[in-house]
């Protein structure tokens, strides 16, 4: 396995991916919410939180980073005051770091090579962290009161089942036959930082 080391790499290449990385998932976020919004900031399909994850299983702790400046500059801030925006955002990072501490703690392979991971990815990678994404979310947009409370089991239900889709399709596409070349260029992330 190739992996990415202080030796090998440095803080250069980590921050060349952090900033990539920000980017598209900026670029992603801002189309998504742009297109088909079902309230501020909640896109009806979030493509941008399928390529979140398999960024953040790649490259740890520096894609979680890079998923929650996607959202915060991607979706929120044109669409809600930025204080609501700071920790609305967190959502997405919920939706990232559940599979990462999951695939890390399991020891489950992120090129999904067996059965074991791909039921590690659909329990911690599609299901349980976009539920905890849009409960979240979803909460903390009442709670700005960019949201009417009344709203919220709506708004919840569309981004779950949303996020659920395209995390189902694409995540694991991106995880099956991507996985191999990030280890191959020798980018990727074995523990969470380093």
């Amino acid at each position: 396995m190739v992996e990415l080391s202080r030796n090998k790499h440095g803080i250069n290449t980590v921050l060349i991916i952090l900033m990539m990385v920000s980017i598209i998932n900026t670029l992603l976020s801002r189309f998504a919410v742009f297109a088909w919004s079902s309230a501020p900031g909640v896109p009806v399909l979030d493509f941008a939180v399928a390529f979140m994850i398999a960024f953040t299983l790649w490259f740890g702790g520096w894609g979680a980073i890079a998923a929650y400046v996607g959202c915060v500059v991607g979706a929120g801030m044109s669409t809600m005051p930025l204080t609501v925006n700071l920790y609305w955002s967190l959502a997405d990072l919920w939706q990232v770091v559940i599979p990462l501490v999951a695939f890390k703690g399991f020891h489950a392979d992120m090129g999904l090579k067996t059965k074991r991971d791909f039921l590690i990815f659909f329990i911690f990678g599609v299901v349980l962290n976009n539920l905890a994404g849009a409960i979240w979310g979803s909460t903390m947009l009442a709670v700005g009161s960019v949201l009417t409370w009344s709203a919220v089991p709506n708004t919840l239900l569309i981004w779950f089942v949303g996020n659920l889709i395209v995390t189902m399709v694409i995540t694991p596409l991106l995880l099956r036959y991507v996985t191999r070349r990030i280890m191959e260029w020798g980018v990727y992330v074995k523990e969470y930082w380093f």
